[in-house]
């Protein structure tokens, strides 16, 4: 099934600095409640030159199976799995039971940029050629629950899939009271739009998302 994922990558982004597969062969290969979406691959595209759309895509489906980026990749010189964002992914994972390599994660732009302002004039387009892959991996995967990393990546998934129904917010118990909040459509598909990892602590109870994403995954049928 992986294959015909892979199929759907616009050929036009194959060469740019960046990656589709944030998990192998296994969770893009199984059915899964849960999708994991960031808005694109972070770091700066001349520090990952040799890191491209194409060339990661091949390393995915000829080498990696049971595989993680959360888990398995080293990020900023670390240990594997131990850069604070991906110790955040796992936390939620781990409390909802669920395995890193049988989750399906990816970005909804494919295109690697140090921050999100670097794909502000492009965002349109990029997003409009990569949602086919994202659409698809939905569908046959039988997912019921998109988790969004922050608002930006959230507003246009929301949009795309046309969860507009609020159904269960968390309010971060802090100064700042940031939100995650649930949204569903009329095929009642859930799309919870997150904090995002890279900045909020998932692993502390006054910022953790996971209990909202658990109850939403329960109440989808």
């Amino acid at each position: 099934m992986i294959e015909s994922f892979s199929s759907l990558i616009p050929p036009s982004l194959l060469s740019a600095s960046g990656k589709v597969f944030y998990s192998g062969r296994t969770a893009f290969s199984t059915p899964s409640k849960l999708y994991l979406l960031g808005l694109n691959p972070g770091g700066a595209p001349t520090d990952h030159a040799t890191e491209t759309v194409g060339s990661h895509t091949r390393k995915v489906l000829s080498d990696l199976e049971e595989w993680s980026a959360y888990r398995d990749e080293s990020w900023e010189g670390r240990p594997p799995g131990t850069h604070k964002m991906q110790m955040r992914v796992l936390h939620l994972l781990h409390r909802l039971h669920l395995e890193p390599t049988r989750t399906p994660a990816s970005n909804l732009v494919f295109v690697r940029s140090a921050r999100a302002t670097g794909l502000e004039d492009r965002l349109f387009d990029l997003e409009e050629l990569c949602w086919p892959f994202h659409q698809n991996v939905i569908e046959q995967l039988g997912v019921r629950v998109v988790l969004c990393f922050g608002k930006d990546c959230g507003q246009i998934v929301c949009e795309k899939l046309q969860a507009k129904v609020p159904v269960d917010q968390f309010v971060e118990a802090n100064n700042r009271r940031w939100s995650t909040t649930a949204f569903t459509n009329s095929g009642k598909l859930a799309v919870v739009v997150a904090t995002h990892p890279s900045i909020a602590d998932w692993t502390s109870p006054a910022t953790d998302p996971s209990p909202l994403v658990e109850r939403v995954i329960a109440g989808i049928k």
